[in-house]
This record gives C-alpha cells, structure tokens and sequence, in this order.
C-alpha cells in the first residue's frame, strides 16, 4: 500500500488514537504512517468484542448455574480465552480448564488467586464473585 493510500477513517475503536502502519513511499522504500484506522479494521475489532461480550453472558448464567466458577465470567469479560489467560497467567492451558470447574476454583491456594487478581486487576472478593452489570 502507498503511503497516501492509508485509510484515514477515524475508527471509533482507535478512540482518537493513531495506529502505525507501513507503507511505500514514492520510490517503494517501506516508511510508517500514521493511520486513525479503516473501516473493515473496525468492523471485524467490534464483531470480536460482541462475541465476548456475549461469551461473558453465557458464562455469567453457567457461573449462577453452578456449573462454571466465576473465573470464567471475569476471563472474558476481561477479553481473555483460554489460550491468552495462560501467557498472562504462567498457568498451563489445562491448569486453567481445571480452574473453570467451580469444586477446583473453590480450593484453589491463596496464591494462584492472587495470580488472577493481579491479571484482572480484582480484589479476591470481587474474582469469587459476580455482578448483574
């Protein structure tokens, strides 16, 4: 792409901020240019915040069930999967699979708690538990 092609759509996801991306100059060398974002970039950053959000949803009502411990709500309502928690975390991928089921987050050591509430930047209280917001 050409340094002048850069699409300059104001994305509302940039939220006023700029991204740097680059681009060809007039004699193709690369060169960055500061993009305020494009609209399919925006389309597709919004399409994967609703799948959270509605992932978050479907674990708060699994969490309220009883068949998923509230540190699956709070993973996704802090757009983690899986996968991420584990590099944030240092826990194993299985670690944290185990920690969803709600009778092994129940007796989890204060320590690996204190792990998520620092990821999530939560009190201990407020990783136990849900709220209807």
């Amino acid at each position: 792409m050409r340094e002048d092609n850069v699409p300059q759509d104001n994305s509302p996801s940039y939220d006023g901020h700029k991204k740097l991306v680059y681009a060809t100059d007039k004699e193709g060398h690369y060169t960055g240019v500061q993009s305020s974002g494009w609209e399919v970039e925006s389309f597709a950053t919004s399409m994967a915040v609703e799948d959270l959000h509605q992932l978050a949803n479907e674990a708060k009502a699994a969490v309220k069930a009883g068949t998923l411990s509230p540190l699956a709500y709070h993973m996704y309502k802090n757009r983690f999967d899986i996968p991420n928690l584990a590099q944030v975390s240092g826990f194993f991928q299985w670690q944290i699979k185990r920690h969803l089921r709600p009778e092994i987050f129940n007796k989890l050591s204060q320590r690996k708690i204190d792990i998520y509430c620092n990821v999530f930047a939560l009190s201990p209280a407020q990783l136990t538990k849900i709220t209807d917001k």
